[in-house]
């Protein structure tokens, strides 16, 4: 058995650790496939009764619990399909109401007791950073089926590896693919893991945004830039004779910015797109309905660069997708559904290691580690998420979460919620000895003993005073 994991965020795996669970899904789709519906698990087939590896009946005796606080119907089931496949089984809470939660437990609570339910936890809910939560209280690894409009990491899996499958005859490796990205890339949870995913493998990343305000969030597009060295440039509407994109800088050793001409090149030096990837108006997630939503259709795709293009969709498809497209060549998104299953088999043996550790290298404990310094105070002190969707304001689980932030750049202030990722870049900081605060980036770079706030205001309620230089700026 391997020490405990957690998959919450698409970097919690290694790119070695994407590609070994590719080469776990693909055993099992050569050991158990039915060569009709390409992707499909063979209904007879299952590891039940079919030995592989040297676990012999693979997962069973094992019990995967999932937690849904949100509707689902491919994710949830192709994981329990997953695991019924690996000779394991499951137990399922699918609907709020008729759970505990209509009662008022907490995700905290939750996880603590289904722990001594089953090996391990799959979990979907409306607030970002609540599968890093459940996480911290659980005691089996727990897996993000998608957390509001943060992440949804397997989903990224399954998006990568129905390129792996479709471009392997043609392309060496995942390495350097031309992607454009359509849709609402603001609330869209699985656009924001794909595009991490895609930098990290050196792709070339166009965006479409399906309507106005629905571009990449200013947080996502920020380690875009600056952590995965992506270089965002503009597509310019109706201007076709170049395509520009966001490109991820070439390197043997550290990473650093490309400049905006060698984009340009690179982009001229590959016209053609390897994807397409589509996804829907987040309704949910958005106050104001969209007007009018990009579509995408024979007519979008009738350009030559899209002659070869695999169009990609998470489903399910409200309109921004033409079914006429179904039948298309190209379309590779029933398939991309079906591989749901063999990829979750692989991760669930991943993590619980079914397979033993000669024919799939152990995962590593424990999240991923980070660069970054962790600033953590009691919940009730010091600066809170300004993400008015984190976990932390949850009326049930804030109480569990405490004010954890990374300390991503301290002189040119940023920090990074420990949750649900989202960024503050302007924040003050206090000084417990001297009882003065001030403007992060000005008031040093010593971080003991010291509290941060949003704002003035939130500072001096605190007793603390401004420090004069700060004091003379307000004057002025």
């Amino acid at each position: 058995m391997t020490e405990l994991r957690h998959i919450t965020s698409i970097n919690d795996l290694t790119n070695h650790e994407i590609e070994t669970t590719f080469s776990l899904a693909d055993k099992y789709l050569s050991e158990l496939g039915d060569i009709r519906p390409t992707g499909r698990t063979a209904k007879k087939r299952s590891l039940t009764t079919h030995r592989i590896g040297r676990s012999g009946h693979a997962g069973t005796g094992s019990i995967l619990a999932s937690l849904f606080y949100e509707p689902s119907t491919r994710t949830r089931l192709s994981f329990e399909s997953a695991m019924l496949r690996l000779g394991g089984g499951t137990i399922t809470s699918s609907d709020p109401a008729t759970s505990s939660a209509a009662k008022g437990e907490s995700l905290a609570d939750t996880a603590r007791v289904v722990s001594s339910y089953a090996d391990a936890i799959v979990i979907r809910h409306p607030r970002d950073g609540a599968a890093k939560l459940a996480a911290q209280y659980a005691s089996i690894p727990v897996v993000n089926a998608g957390d509001g409009g943060h992440e949804h990491p397997t989903q990224t899996l399954c998006d990568l590896f129905t390129l792996y499958r479709r471009e392997k005859q043609r392309l060496k490796n995942l390495n350097n693919l031309n992607v454009v990205i359509s849709g609402d890339l603001r609330g869209s949870r699985t656009v924001h893991s794909f595009v991490y995913a895609l930098a990290r493998f050196k792709a070339r990343i166009q965006f479409v945004p399906g309507a106005e305000g629905m571009g990449l969030p200013p947080h996502v597009e920020w380690r875009l830039r600056n952590e995965f060295h992506c270089l965002p440039e503009d597509r310019k509407v109706g201007e076709d004779d170049v395509d520009l994109f966001y490109v991820t800088a070439d390197q043997s050793h550290q990473l650093s910015l490309i400049t905006p001409e060698t984009g340009i090149k690179m982009a001229k030096a590959k016209k053609a797109i390897d994807v397409i990837y589509v996804t829907r108006f987040q309704k949910e997630r958005w106050k104001d309905q969209a007007q009018s939503y990009l579509k995408v259709d024979s007519a979008f795709l009738k350009d030559n660069k899209y002659k070869r293009t695999s169009v990609l969709h998470p489903l399910p498809r409200v309109g921004e997708l033409d079914i006429a497209l179904d039948r298309n060549p190209r379309a590779a998104y029933f398939q991309q559904a079906s591989f749901g299953v063999p990829v979750r088999m692989a991760l669930i043996a991943a993590l619980l290691d079914f397979e033993g550790q000669h024919s799939l290298e152990k995962f590593a404990s424990g999240f991923r580690p980070d660069s970054h310094v962790l600033y953590e105070q009691p919940r009730g002190s010091g600066i809170v998420c300004a993400n008015p969707n984190c976990i932390v304001h949850d009326p049930l689980d804030g109480i569990y979460a405490t004010n954890k932030h990374y300390i991503v750049d301290w002189l040119k202030p940023r920090l990074r919620c420990f949750y649900c990722e989202n960024d503050i870049e302007s924040f003050y900081v206090g000084h417990k000895k001297t009882r003065h605060y001030g403007l992060a980036g000005e008031a040093g770079k010593h971080m003991r003993d010291v509290i941060l706030f949003a704002d003035r205001t939130a500072a001096e309620a605190a007793g603390y005073k401004a420090r004069k230089s700060l004091s003379r700026v307000a004057k002025a």
